[in-house]
C-alpha cells in the first residue's frame, strides 16, 4: 500500500472509513507487558492533553553472521505507554549492545532505564532532559557494578524518545538514531534528524574523546603502527589521523584504541557500560534534544546501525512515507537493510526499528476541516484533492488493511528483543 510519486499518504488529520481502529484491532497491545514477536504487531495509545494518538510498530531481526549461525539478537526495545499512569507519558527506546555480553547490556539497560527514569516521577515531570541525564548515568553505574554482566568490553548504545504532550525529548547515546518524517508544502516528506550520532566522525566527539587519551584510528591504521612499531619504526599519529578519513570511505571506519594497545576499538564514542572504553572518554552522559510535535510532524523512527549503515535518514523516511501501516513499513525497511547488508558485506548486523505515525485523535472537526478524495488520472497515479466541508466520510488515499494477515519476507524473521507494555 503505497503512495506515488514520494507523494506521503500519511495525513495527520486523515482517516478513511476502511481504516483499522487500532484501539479495536486484535494486534493491539493490551495493558500487560508482551514480547512483540510478530511483524504485524499494531499498537496505539493517546496523548489527551493535545488530541494526539500514536500508533506505531516494532520490528527485530536477529543478524546474520555465517561464522556464528546461533549468535543472540543484541538489539533490544522497548514501548512502554502511560509512565506513572500518565496517558501524557510514553517511551520508546532501541538499544544496540555489542561485545561477548552486548545482549545483556542491552537488555539491563531496557529495563532499568523505564525505572530510574520513573523512580523520580516529580523530576521526570519538572524537567525531562535532566531526568534522562541522571538516569542514564545512574544505570551505567548499576551495570557496572552488576556481578553477572561482564561490561569491561560489552556495553551498548541507546536511542530513547519519551513522549510527553506535545514534546519529543530524544535522549541518544551512541550511534542508533532517531528521526521525523515532516510533511512539506509540496506534499512530500522531509526528514528531520532528532539525534546526532556520536562517532569519530564528528570532530567535537573526535576532540573531546582525543582529549581524555584515545586514539582514533581505523583498524587498518592501529595495525599498520603496531606492526611498524614492532619493526622498530614509528608512524607519527597525525599521519595516521590524517589516513583514516581515506580509510573510512573504504568501510573501515575510524575507531578509539587506548595509548598502548589494539583495545577497545570501539566506532562510537558514547555508550553504557564499556568499562575500558570508559577511561578513553567513552561516557554513557546523552545528547538531549526537545522537539516540539508541529501539525507537519507526521512519525517518527527509532532504530539501530543495522537500518542507517546503508539506508540514509531520508531514504528510511522515504520508505515510511509509502505506507499508511507501520507494521508494512517497518517490514520493508528491515528486509531492504537486510538485503543491502549482503549486498555490500557477508554478513548483516542486528537491525530493528520502532515506527510510531502521529494523527490526530479526533474524528470531528479535524476531519471537517480537512476533507480529501482519491482520484485516479491517466496514467494510473493517484492525486489528493481538498474538498470544501461537504462529505461527512472521505476515502482512504491507502488505507490500512481490516486484515490482520501477516507481512512476512523470506529473509526476515522477528526476534522476541523488545517489550511492550
Amino acid at each position: 500500500m503505497g503512495c506515488v510519486n514520494g507523494k506521503c499518504c500519511l495525513r495527520r488529520w486523515y482517516r478513511g472509513p476502511h481504516s483499522q481502529n487500532p484501539s479495536s484491532s486484535r494486534h493491539a497491545n493490551s495493558s500487560r507487558c508482551q514480547i512483540i514477536t510478530d511483524p504485524t504487531t499494531l499498537g496505539s495509545t493517546q496523548v489527551p492533553s493535545h488530541g494526539l494518538l500514536l500508533q506505531y510498530s516494532a520490528l527485530s531481526h536477529r543478524g546474520h553472521y555465517p561464522d556464528s549461525p546461533d549468535r543472540e539478537n543484541q538489539d533490544s526495545f522497548i514501548i512502554k505507554t502511560e509512565l506513572l499512569s500518565n496517558p501524557n507519558l510514553h517511551l520508546f527506546g532501541v538499544f544496540d549492545g555489542h561485545g561477548a555480553f552486548g545482549t545483556e547490556c542491552a537488555r539491563f539497560v531496557r529495563d532499568r532505564l523505564p525505572e530510574v527514569l520513573c523512580a523520580d516521577s516529580v523530576a521526570l515531570i519538572a524537567d525531562p532532559a535532566k531526568a534522562f541525564h541522571e538516569a542514564f548515568l545512574t544505570v551505567n553505574s548499576e551495570l557496572h557494578d552488576n556481578p553477572d554482566i561482564d561490561d569491561l568490553m560489552s556495553g551498548t548504545t541507546a536511542i530513547v524518545v519519551l513522549v510527553y504532550g506535545d514534546m519529543l525529548y530524544v535522549a541518544n547515546v551512541g550511534d542508533s538514531r532517531a528521526v521525523a518524517g515532516v510533511l512539506s508544502g509540496d506534499d512530500s516528506v522531509k526528514v528531520e534528524d532528532l539525534s546526532s550520532d556520536q562517532t569519530p566522525f564528528r570532530e567535537d566527539e573526535k576532540e573531546r574523546v582525543q582529549k581524555c587519551g584515545a586514539r582514533v584510528l581505523t583498524a587498518g591504521q592501529v595495525e599498520a603502527a603496531e606492526a611498524a612499531a614492532i619493526d622498530g619504526a614509528h608512524i607519527p599519529e597525525t599521519e595516521a589521523t590524517e589516513c583514516a578519513s581515506s580509510e573510512a570511505d573504504e568501510g573501515d571506519p575510524p575507531r578509539l584504541w587506548v595509548r598502548d594497545g589494539m583495545y577497545p576499538g570501539t566506532a562510537f564514542t558514547r555508550s553504557v557500560g564499556d568499562l575500558t572504553a570508559e577511561g578513553i572518554g567513552v561516557v554513557a552522559d546523552p545528547e538531549v534534544r526537545a522537539i516540539r510535535i508541529s501539525p507537519s510532524h507526521i512519525f517518527f523512527v527509532l532504530a539501530s546501525d543495522g537500518v542507517f549503515e546503508f539506508l540514509s535518514s531520508q531514504g528510511v523516511v522515504d520508505m515510511v512515507s509509502k505506507f499508511s501501516d507501520p507494521r508494512e513499513a517497518c517490514t520493508e525497511i528491515v528486509s531492504e537493510s537486510y538485503r543491502l547488508w549482503l549486498e555490500h558485506e557477508s554478513r548483516t548486523d542486528d537491525i530493528t526499528i520502532i515506527l510510531v505515525h502521529i494523527q490526530d485523535s479526533s474524528e470531528s472537526g479535524s476531519l471537517e476541516s480537512h476533507q480529501v478524495i482519491q482520484t485516479k488520472i491517466k496514467d494510473e497515479r493517484f492525486a489528493i484533492q481538498k474538498l470544501p466541508e461537504a462529505s461527512s466520510e472521505m476515502d482512504s488515499c491507502f488505507p490500512l488493511s481490516d486484515s490482520s494477515k501477516e507481512h512476512s519476507l523470506s529473509c526476515v524473521t522477528p526476534s522476541p528483543a523488545g517489550t511492550v507494555s
